[in-house]
């Protein structure tokens, strides 16, 4: 019979790690005598980051004892001690490759139900003073699992675990972790996961997407980024038109220099350019959103001329007619979405740019969805569109408008240019009737959307239905990370000026690589302040995930699972020349 050899329980604490600070409850100690096991919880255990871990899918965490065994030998390890991989049970028996997702074990007085593998993130490699543990315990197989709270009662040490149900559809915590993790998501098993009711609804969406998408790149990791993979590599475009919108915005017309048609983009994609400043320098980078209507014979750009802003000058005063601009494919995962359901495009300043594109191809297909465009800019010689949308909604059948100006100049008319003064609001949302199951595609500067985001959610908006694209960089998320407040992207204080350059297209920041003083294109990053996404830091989550825009990299450790085409990880990559990455 197997048997319950230690309850673990810690609460989160705040330890230094890499000059960081990070809230994490993976350190925990062996319970004297007998504890309670609770829906939520353990008596007296808790999680520093309940986005990963804890909750009602994830009450408790189950490890063997013959999995230390393993990692003692494997690691040359003889300093483990019960909680040392952050369990809550550890245990004689129960292998991964034996318990099935579903199965219930009566322990001491409680009832408990198995729900998934383990995720596995950095805090176990902090834990263990191994880096590359996220990795080895899910290519192991053996990452141990999480079990639901069915009855609640009293654990302890010694007690015996019996088995008493199991789901239908048997499939191993060891099948379930590595038809996720690893490569080949036979659709047949996919199918077979989604029967088993126990799955815990993070994995079950996870599986339901990469049914949706099993050919490119794992989607049940980074569904975002797997969806719409843009090739590696710059085209050479000619300018056509070069149009002043308004007082600070030109838009440039670009095409083709040979008979090849352009890569159609989706609604609210944008390319990045690549910008020759100076004579044998190093090129810009810089991402701008495709402002005009869909067709693979023309892009347009649209361009805010920030003050001392290089790349605006460049275009502005250097750029002519007939010169041709360096342009990568389109990309982004910020896209209008098929279907009926009511759309609301909000945006601020040149964050009309890539709303615009969306309007435009609802206006084509003469959509019939209810379609609301909210917009605020400082007057109407800084709104640089208005009469393009005004155009626009005029062939929308269900399209609305509201504008606002928060300093109208003395030419701008109420209720004719604009319709309210001041800025967007949640008076303003509540006064449109917007409707509760709309999406929103919104776009503008920082406060701007963070104020939005919060009044949406007020306003009973899920997350799921609020989707942003953020100018010059991305939300970054570094789970369990606290107190760290975002910087303005900068070249590391220690760039060395030699070595492959290193660009950061969306940050608008290059960088030297220095295999000295980085082990990934991630730690670049990080020092040079550019907005990241990680979890595993090991090749093993794709949380990292991002755009290739051009170059190639190698790995180290090798990703569990390759990322999609056109993308890389940079959690684990190494540059093999000069890249850029869409960061």
């Amino acid at each position: 019979m197997a048997r319950l050899l230690s309850v673990n329980v810690g609460l989160p604490r705040d330890i230094q790690w890499q000059g960081r600070t990070v809230h994490t409850g993976i350190w925990k100690q062996a319970v004297p005598g007998r504890c309670q096991a609770r829906r939520l919880n353990l008596d007296g255990d808790g999680q520093g980051d309940l986005a990963g871990h804890g909750g009602e899918q994830r009450a408790v965490f189950v490890y063997q004892i013959e999995s230390y065994r393993h990692w003692q030998e494997r690691l040359l390890r003889s300093d483990f001690v019960y909680g040392q991989f952050g369990e809550n049970f550890t245990v004689e028996g129960l292998a991964d490759d034996q318990v099935c997702i579903g199965d219930r074990y009566q322990i001491g007085g409680a009832l408990f139900e198995v729900t998934q593998p383990r995720v596995t993130c950095y805090r176990v490699g902090i834990r263990l003073n191994e880096p590359r543990m996220p990795a080895l315990l899910t290519s192991s197989n053996k990452p141990g699992f999480y079990c639901r709270v069915l009855r609640e009662g009293d654990v302890g040490a010694g007690d015996g675990i019996v088995k008493v149900g199991e789901a239908n559809e048997r499939m191993t915590v060891a099948e379930i972790n590595a038809l996720l993790y690893s490569p080949g998501h036979a659709r047949e098993s996919l199918e077979r996961a989604l029967r088993i009711e126990a799955l815990s609804p993070g994995w079950r969406s996870s599986f339901e997407a990469l049914l949706r998408n099993p050919r490119n790149g794992n989607a049940g990791l980074a569904p975002e980024a797997a969806a719409h993979p843009a090739a590696p590599g710059f085209r050479s475009l000619r300018v056509t038109a070069i149009d002043q919108e308004s007082t600070d915005v030109i838009s440039l017309s670009l095409q083709s220099t040979t008979d090849q048609p352009l890569v159609p983009a989706m609604p609210g994609q944008y390319v990045v350019v690549r910008l020759p400043l100076a004579q044998g320098g190093a090129p810009l980078f810089r991402s701008y959103s495709l402002s005009g209507p869909q067709s693979t014979q023309r892009y347009r750009i649209s361009v805010k001329i920030e003050p001392n802003g290089r790349a605006g000058a460049y275009l502005q005063q250097q750029l002519r007619l007939h010169d041709t601009v360096d342009v990568s494919s389109p990309r982004g995962s910020f896209v209008l979405q098929s279907g009926e359901r009511p759309v609301v495009l909000l945006s601020a300043g040149i964050g009309a740019t890539p709303v615009l594109a969306m309007l435009s191809a609802m206006s084509a297909a003469q959509a019939k969805r209810r379609v609301w465009w909210l917009h605020s800019a400082r007057d109407g010689a800084h709104d640089p569109f208005a009469a393009e949308v005004r155009r626009l909604m005029l062939t929308l059948g269900q399209g609305r408008s509201y504008v606002c100006y928060s300093r109208p100049g003395a030419n701008d008319r109420l209720g004719q240019d604009f319709d309210g003064a001041g800025r967007l609001s949640r008076a303003t949302l509540d006064a449109v009737g917007l409707p509760r199951d709309a999406d929103v595609y919104l776009c503008g500067p920082n406060p701007f959307m963070a104020d939005m985001k919060e009044i949406l959610a007020t306003l009973g908006f899920s997350p799921s239905q609020v989707h942003v694209e953020i100018f010059n960089g991305s939300e970054s998320m570094m789970p369990g990370v606290v107190g760290s407040a975002p910087r303005v992207p900068h070249r590391p204080a220690n760039d060395t000026e030699t070595g492959a350059l290193v660009s950061f297209a969306r940050s608008g920041i290059a960088a030297h690589w220095n295999p000295s003083a980085y082990r990934s294109i991630l730690e670049l990053a990080e020092a040079c302040d550019v907005p990241v996404r990680w979890s595993c830091r090991a090749g093993v989550c794709h949380s990292c995930e991002s755009g290739l825009v051009s170059g190639s990299v190698s790995y180290a450790p090798d990703p569990l699972d390759a990322p999609a085409a056109g993308n890389l990880l940079v959690c684990c990559s190494q540059p093999t020349g000069e890249v850029v990455v869409d960061l």
